[in-house]
């Protein structure tokens, strides 16, 4: 949503990953050095998604995506789902889920499923981060594609079509697979996920309600929308609601700097995803090696508000959680990431 080390570089020529991103003509991105120029691609079908390639097989991918997929956000136990079949908001909205080990129930509200530790809860509340409230704010929501991500272009972010297409390249090896766009905000990069037909099923997942509200507003003006494998989850991307090992794809967009904890939410990115998984973000740089040094107080002073980490962080905090094969694209204070489960 639009809601810290340096490591040393080891090259991975034999491993199998994503080429970089094309770039348009026009485009100002400038690559690392360090980093190869383009990686040789991979065009492998996870084995959980090979259905894919069977045009007669479309009830057994519904089936194969929600088998044990949702999972608790307390104990990890996939969820018990009772209802209607089916991936889309309408099969989601009207089933039940329930835990297998501590028997909490989940249900959905508003054309979100709701899998937050707190949901049910009746007198505890929590506070949460200042940065994490403004995104739950009506205004906000309302806003962000009408007028506020148009601004990120100020900071070199090359607009959310480029975007989009930089992504799908890191992509390459988990179509068919599920994708999960998490701090997924108005559901922006979500439907454009969805509308490809790349994915299996997509999952537009945020914290913050209002957001998500706003993402059924304007799914529920496509047609095409309210019937593709889209759902709308509520979740802490500290504690992510899916087993481990279940996900082919993970984006998050302009996401890392509003994250309370990068830290736990790579981490718990890294364990979602399976063996050849890939995680893809963009985010604002505190600074890069170009930035005059008597800019940087001034950015330094940015990041006691919110979490903008350097790229050489960016990476470490990949590397640490487990990460592979991290590549990147920088333009201004604008950055794209991308790495790879082992």
């Amino acid at each position: 949503m639009a809601m810290a080390s340096s490591a040393s570089v080891v090259y991975h020529h034999q491993l199998q990953f994503p080429k970089t991103p094309h770039l348009s003509f026009q485009s100002q991105f400038r690559p690392l050095q360090r980093f190869p120029s383009s990686f040789s691609t991979s065009t492998t079908i996870p084995a959980s998604s090979a259905l894919l390639l069977d045009s007669d097989s479309s009830t057994q991918q519904v089936q194969a995506i929600e088998e044990d997929f949702f999972a608790c956000p307390i104990c990890y136990e996939p969820l018990i789902r009772k209802g209607p079949s089916g991936f889309n908001l309408s099969a989601i909205y009207r089933s039940g889920f329930k835990c297998k080990r501590c028997k909490k129930s989940y249900s959905s509200k508003d054309m979100y499923l709701d899998l937050t530790i707190t949901t049910g809860l009746r007198d505890y509340t929590e506070i949460q981060p200042v940065r994490t409230e403004l995104f739950r704010s009506p205004l906000v929501s309302f806003l962000y594609e009408r007028g506020w991500r148009q601004n990120f272009s100020r900071s070199g972010f090359p607009g959310p079509d480029e975007e989009f297409n930089m992504a799908q390249e890191y992509f390459t090896s988990a179509k068919g697979g599920c994708l999960v766009d998490v701090s997924c905000g108005s559901g922006l990069f979500s439907r454009k996920f969805a509308k490809s037909g790349t994915y299996s099923g997509v999952v537009a997942l945020d914290f913050s309600e209002n957001m998500l509200r706003q993402c059924y507003d304007f799914i529920k003006k496509d047609d095409i929308l309210l019937t593709t494998n889209l759902a709308l989850v509520r979740a802490d991307v500290s504690r992510l609601p899916f087993s481990s090992g279940s996900v082919d794809a993970v984006h998050a967009g302009a996401a890392l700097h509003c994250w309370p904890s990068p830290s736990n939410a790579v981490a718990e990115i890294a364990r979602v995803l399976r063996s050849g998984g890939v995680f893809v973000g963009t985010t604002f740089l505190r600074y890069t090696s170009s930035t005059p040094w008597f800019i940087r107080p001034f950015r330094e002073r940015i990041a006691q508000t919110y979490s903008n980490l350097t790229e050489e962080e960016i990476e470490d905090l990949c590397k640490s959680c487990g990460l592979t094969n991290y590549s990147c694209k920088i333009q201004q204070s604008f950055i794209m990431f991308s790495a790879q489960k082992p």
